[in-house]
């Protein structure tokens, strides 16, 4: 058995795709996952598996979730191996301290496509971002929500995204690391 995090993205948001985390829950257990766990509204969840890689978990996931409430949310998985090596790439160390100015935007897939050259172009002059494989890391010290490169980071590395603040990265894997 394998731990696994899932990250949805676009669940619970301002009264659409609602999934409470409860009922998000039941439905893992109900396809089979163990030891599930939720953190916070916005879609994260924790649990062990045996059956199949990252991807077809995802694939998996959603597909329960569009059968039980009628949408087909983005899912990304990952190893909590992944996790923790997203987490020690942080090419951001000095922003730690401040961690809602940290995020991390974990990938459906590496991007082969990035066009970094235009999102450099829309990030402000404090702001800072860097590609490592699979995870698309941001530094918004003026804010997330006012970043024009937040907006447009799946437009400009062409795959699925789904974002995390550094909190919700630290807690996830100390919830992750109490398990195993």
């Amino acid at each position: 058995m394998r731990n696994y995090v899932a990250l949805f993205r676009g669940i619970n948001v301002m009264g659409s795709n609602s999934l409470p985390m409860k009922e998000l829950a039941a439905l893992l257990q109900r396809e089979g996952l163990s030891d599930v766990r939720t953190y916070i509204q916005s879609g994260n969840a924790l649990f062990r598996s045996a059956a199949g890689s990252a991807h077809l978990l995802a694939s998996r996931i959603g597909r329960a979730v569009y059968e039980a409430k009628g949408f087909h949310p983005k899912v990304v998985v990952l190893n909590v191996r992944e996790l923790e090596r997203a987490a020690s790439n942080n090419p951001f160390p000095k922003a730690e301290d401040q961690p809602q100015t940290l995020h991390l935007f974990f990938l459906s897939e590496v991007p082969f496509r990035a066009d970094l050259i235009s999102l450099g172009r829309l990030r402000s002059d404090r702001e800072a971002f860097a590609l490592k494989g699979k995870v698309f890391y941001l530094h918004t010290p003026d804010g997330f929500a006012v970043s024009k490169v937040c907006a447009q980071v799946e437009r400009h590395v062409h795959v699925d995204a789904t974002a995390r603040n550094w909190n919700t990265v630290t807690k996830l894997l100390e919830m992750a690391n109490a398990v195993e």
